[in-house]
């Protein structure tokens, strides 16, 4: 239970944040609802008037069982359903089952305590009218035919003069009809003091009712993670993740199901929590996804510090990030300085703004602070569980966010968006390379693709095993890494975008598989600049297929052509057997060679000498050998590519003076 005693830490020390009230975590014995109707009502629980709401969401008293209640009988005492507080709902031919005594009896019960205030008080004057629904008829909140059914379905034909009434839009439909028994009725109280109180937001209506229910506590026992003698909860809270949530992490009221049974009579001998601290627990659970969850369907993630500090995100995007903070996109794509080598290894700029970005966070946190790490998902839609669970130090959680956006660091295909300095009403869009770590829900894009939006499951399970990786610096999984380079050398499968995208994160992934490996001999240090010396077969290989498809591709330019070169349309083959591919493309280079000599020497020569010191660095043996590539070839194709992208960038900052 170690998770829940840090997620009632976190709800205390929430609640002593200086933040407004609608962010701070929820009121224990309450529960977070859509609501559909509010009606407004004078201190003598005299109708006034009412309105419809559109996406509205409320927070509402409650009590144990209602707050997680899925069918049944279990009355909210102030805001709830039609069904509930009006009286009247069955002589309207409802068709949902009325529950209108036990409300009756509940608020009632609340209004006869010494906590009671003057809202609860009229509220349920006007209830005891029964006269809700004939109420909201009048008012043309709800509508009925001619036998005064309530209206399931708008009858007449919908145009601009005669539109639709929302309540017709707002509620859910099945079959084409709405139930008007589930709307969601919240109350607004007004008096000569006050003359707009919603209930809701009062905190006096919060108080007394936390106060009354609390005299309600159920049997006394040892709570499971205080350790302590408390009135223990029945039911758990549930909505964790949404409003229409039903999943549930605790869940132990399974009498006929034979969860328990054998060894254990009730459900609190399997699990006992007390009720203060599960409500509390899971409203700062709920708080937390809502403000900082990172959701992968029905998969969440979260990672806080106990004390409420706010932390980088496990799963953020860096460059996003930082460019929130700092210009990394003009140091990178738009030098200000004619001296600035494009040619050096960008690497270092990047991991120097992020570790500047960290340094902020290691100010505000202390160094031996508690950050938690929390994966959630639900197997079924009533059953939850934590299928990920770290517990940190704040200087341990960012040393491996640090480690993890160093070593996985690569250019990185990025659309920058910046006003037109002709017409400041368009947005000129540039493609630019900053250095970064890949997104993780990128990598399984650039690893599985399509497979992904037919296999839900896939795209939950490779999240779940590459979150290790950032926070507990585990190496990364061969597989993933293996899909992404087979993908990426694939690159008529895909539009030009997605397999430039592809490329930097199949690079990425390269250089931060073997700063990890598992085997010492096998770690390398890859950098992100051109080694020009480097003799290694696959780099070398991959730098040949750069200069073959630059030729072919200037020619094209020339020629005026559109067609996929020979380089990028054999690239897989050419991953497969480097050497006899080679020689295809090789011969398929000549016609491009006598185009470019006579329109673009300059260019052709360069290429050519670059070619002869690749060639003079093979050993014989190595370049006639036809045995796979592995995702080497992918950083030297890469790394050729940028090299020419920095020089062309130079040149054009020296003719436009920067």
């Amino acid at each position: 239970m170690s998770w829940m005693a840090k997620l009632y830490e976190t709800y205390e020390a929430g609640t002593a944040l200086d933040l407004p009230d609608t962010e701070k975590p929820m009121p224990i014995n309450h529960t977070l609802q859509n609501a559909h109707i509010k009606i407004v009502i004078d201190s003598n629980g005299i109708f006034k008037r009412a309105e419809t709401l559109e996406k509205t969401q409320i927070v509402l008293p409650a009590t144990e069982k209602s707050a997680g209640r899925s069918s049944g009988e279990a009355p909210h005492p102030l805001a709830d359903k039609i069904q509930y507080i009006a009286k009247d709902y069955a002589h309207y031919n409802g068709t949902k089952k009325p529950y209108f005594e036990g409300y009756k009896k509940q608020l009632g019960d609340w209004c006869d305590s010494p906590f009671a205030t003057s809202a609860a008080y009229a509220v349920y004057s006007y209830i005891q009218q029964g006269c809700v629904v004939h109420d909201l008829i009048e008012a043309q909140i709800l509508y009925v035919d001619e036998k005064d059914h309530l209206l399931q379905k708008w009858p007449f034909e919908v145009n601009e003069n005669n539109p639709i009434p929302p309540i017709f839009k707002i509620l859910p439909k099945e079959k084409g009809k709405i139930e008007v028994g589930s709307a969601l009725v919240c109350w607004a109280v007004e008096d000569r003091e006050n003359l707009s109180s919603n209930t809701w937001t009062d905190p006096e209506v919060q108080q007394s009712w936390i106060k009354f229910n609390s005299t309600n506590a159920g049997n006394k026992g040892l709570c499971f993670a205080s350790g302590e003698e408390q009135p223990l909860a029945v039911n758990h809270p549930a909505k964790l993740r949404h409003t229409g949530d039903k999943a549930k992490l605790i869940s132990a009221n399974d009498t006929s199901g034979f969860t328990f049974r054998g060894r254990l009579i009730t459900g609190a001998q399997s699990v006992g929590i007390g009720q203060e601290i599960t409500q509390k627990a899971h409203n700062a659970l709920s708080w937390l996804i809502a403000r900082q969850g990172y959701r992968n369907g029905d998969q969440v993630y979260i990672a806080w510090a106990v004390s409420g500090k706010k932390i980088p995100k496990p799963l953020m995007d860096p460059w996003a990030e930082l460019n929130k903070e700092i210009t990394i996109q003009k140091e990178i794509a738009q030098p200000t300085s004619q001296d600035k080598d494009h040619s050096v290894d960008v690497g270092e700029f990047f991991a120097h703004q992020f570790n500047k970005y960290l340094a902020g966070y290691r100010v505000e946190l202390e160094a031996t602070e508690q950050i938690i790490v929390m994966g959630l998902d639900s197997a079924t839609p009533g059953r939850m569980g934590i299928i990920y669970y770290r517990e940190l130090f704040a200087s341990e959680f960012l040393d491996r966010l640090q480690s993890w956006h160093n070593e996985f660091a690569w250019p990185q295909r990025h659309i920058k968006e910046y006003p037109n300095p002709k017409n400041n009403k368009k947005m000129v869009r540039k493609t630019v390379w900053p250095v970064s770590s890949p997104v993780p829900r990128n990598i399984a894009d650039a690893a599985y693709g399509d497979i992904l939006k037919s296999n839900k499951t896939l795209a939950k399970n490779i999240l779940e095993r590459i979150l290790p990786c950032i926070v507990d610096g585990s190496p990364f999984p061969e597989d993933i890494l293996l899909a992404a380079v087979r993908r990426a050398s694939n690159r008529n499968n895909c539009e030009k975008w997605e397999w430039e995208r592809n490329l930097g994160i199949a690079c990425a992934l390269f250089k931060g598989f073997y700063l990890r490996h598992r085997v010492k001999q096998k770690r390398r240090n890859y950098t992100m600049a051109l080694e020009e010396e480097s003799n290694s077969r696959d780099y070398l290989y991959g730098r040949l297929l750069a200069i073959a498809e630059k030729i072919e591709e200037i020619a094209l330019n020339v020629a005026g052509e559109k067609r996929p070169t020979n380089a990028a349309r054999l690239m897989q083959r050419f991953a497969d057997r480097p050497f006899s591919t080679w020689r295809n493309i090789e011969l398929s280079l000549q016609p491009s060679i006598q185009r470019l000599q006579g329109q673009r020497a300059g260019f052709l020569t360069n290429r050519k000498k670059e070619m002869d010191q690749i060639l003079a660095l093979f050993s014989s043996d190595d370049f006639t050998s036809d045995k796979p590539l592995s995702g080497e070839f992918l950083l030297g194709f890469h790394c050729q590519i940028q090299y020419w992208r920095n020089l062309d960038t130079i040149k054009n900052d020296n003719k436009e003076g920067v």
